[in-house]
């Protein structure tokens, strides 16, 4: 079985939390026992997750080998520059080593849900969207990439991986693939 599920913004990808106070989960969607996550998509990320209760799937899914591109819509602080996009197209270097290359590419301000909280707006800074395919996935690398270019991220949404896109799936939805 594969599900896809539009995770919120401050949602584990996980089924517990010991922490204090505890925080949002995966255990609050209604979804069939015995599936998990092939892969991790951070706390303060949001979009696309799947979730499988095959052991096969979810190493073909998330193995840098097979190489599952994933896609994010990300929203940045500044107004990027050909020679960030640039950078971001041949790699950068980040603390971990160089990343592969990226397909990066402006994007009009897609029609998204509002986020809970809102991402910060402020009169004087601009902001843009970019569309990010990645062929890894290192701990919070389209944060980094951004960052090492310097446009910070505000807002990351994740919309593919591989052929599974989120299409249409509301915050908190899922449905099986």
């Amino acid at each position: 079985m594969l599900i896809a599920l539009n995770k919120p913004y401050g949602v584990l990808c996980q089924f517990t939390d010991r922490s204090t106070p505890p925080r949002r989960t995966l255990a609050e969607f209604g979804l069939p026992p015995d599936v998990y996550a092939a892969g991790r998509l951070d706390h303060d990320s949001e979009g696309l997750l799947l979730l499988t209760d095959d052991g096969a799937l979810a190493h073909r899914l998330t193995d840098p080998r097979h190489k599952e591109p994933k896609t994010y819509w990300v929203q940045v602080e500044g107004e990027p520059s050909d020679a960030q996009l640039d950078a971001l197209r041949r790699g950068v270097v980040l603390n971990d080593g160089p990343t592969r290359p990226a397909k990066a590419q402006r994007l009009d301000a897609p029609a998204l849900w509002p986020r809970d909280p809102p991402v910060r707006f402020r009169k004087t800074v601009p902001d843009a969207w970019l569309e990010i395919t990645l062929g890894e996935g290192r701990n919070r690398q389209v944060r980094r990439m951004t960052a090492a270019v310097g446009l910070p991220t505000l807002r990351l949404v994740r919309v593919a991986i591989g052929p599974h896109r989120l299409d249409g799936l509301s915050p908190g939805e899922w449905r099986r693939l």
